[in-house]
């Protein structure tokens, strides 16, 4: 009797911190009520994002005199064979150098360092209508990023490098890339390794809380790596569901009780 009882607090202590709770695993604090979810707005956090070295662009120009357009875009551009696949765009597109420059045909070297794909547009407009088009009218300049490449890992169900082709991804749709979080990844404390003109820094976000929409990592950028760490419970090994825990706890009794019988024999 005596060892019975140290026994049975040992169990219910390892039920209950075994177990991977419903809070870990919800996505923005929805376990609350419903009632206290109901018309309730949130403001995104958004800002634009400004070009980064290394970043890979598309640059479409247009114009009624479609020929004189064509002397700006690459050669496979100008025969209309500019395929959107990521190969295509990296063959086609335009690379920021260290120096955060781009090379255009005719017109050279542009600087769009810390600048929006909307600036891009405008300064690519104003020296095309300075040294060769005279109206306004008669340009059409689109800019965007060749696609957004990033890098999950960790406790995913795919890891791997990703790219999606939109203008804004969120961290919920690169996870949802990778197949989303594990039963055993880390919600509370996500980590985005994001580059810098000056290196890599390290950000953490809780996609518990709701406050992750207001946070300026909720969307990601261009080669951010997003890393999920595993919660306690894989590194003890022990069970993510109750069943699961019960399952290891009578697995370790039976043990237990094996070699208690056989000292006993003994």
């Amino acid at each position: 009797m005596k060892l019975k009882a140290p026994i049975a607090i040992l169990v219910i202590f390892f039920l209950l911190t075994s177990c991977v709770s419903n809070k870990e695993m919800t996505y923005f604090g929805t376990q609350n009520s419903e009632k206290e979810l109901i018309d309730k707005s949130i403001k995104l956090n958004e800002k634009p994002y400004r070009i980064q070295i290394g970043d890979l662009l598309s640059i479409s120009i247009k114009s009624t005199d479609q020929r004189l357009a064509a002397m700006f875009q690459p050669v496979s551009a100008e025969a209309g064979n500019i395929s959107q696949t990521e190969q295509g765009l990296y063959f086609n597109g335009f690379t920021v150098s260290k120096h955060g420059n781009i090379e255009i045909p005719i017109l050279g070297e542009m600087n769009v360092l810390a600048y929006t794909t909307d600036e891009i547009e405008e300064a690519i407009k104003e020296k095309l209508l300075n040294e060769y088009f005279k109206k306004a009218e008669d340009l059409f300049i689109v800019v965007r990023l060749a696609g957004l490449r990033f890098t999950v890992t960790g406790e995913v169900g795919n890891t791997g490098i990703f790219t999606l082709f939109q203008d804004r991804v969120n961290i919920i749709e690169a996870l949802a890339s990778a197949g989303d979080i594990n039963l055993v990844g880390n919600r509370k404390d996500v980590l985005i390794i994001r580059q810098y003109p000056q290196g890599q820094k390290i950000h953490h976000i809780d996609l518990t809380d709701e406050n992750a929409f207001n946070s300026p990592y909720y969307y990601i950028q261009p080669n951010d790596m997003i890393y999920v760490k595993p919660l306690k419970q894989k590194s003890l090994g022990t069970g993510t569901t109750l069943l699961e825990s019960i399952t290891t706890v009578v697995t370790v009794l039976s043990l237990v009780t094996s070699v208690l019988v056989l000292s006993r024999n003994l």
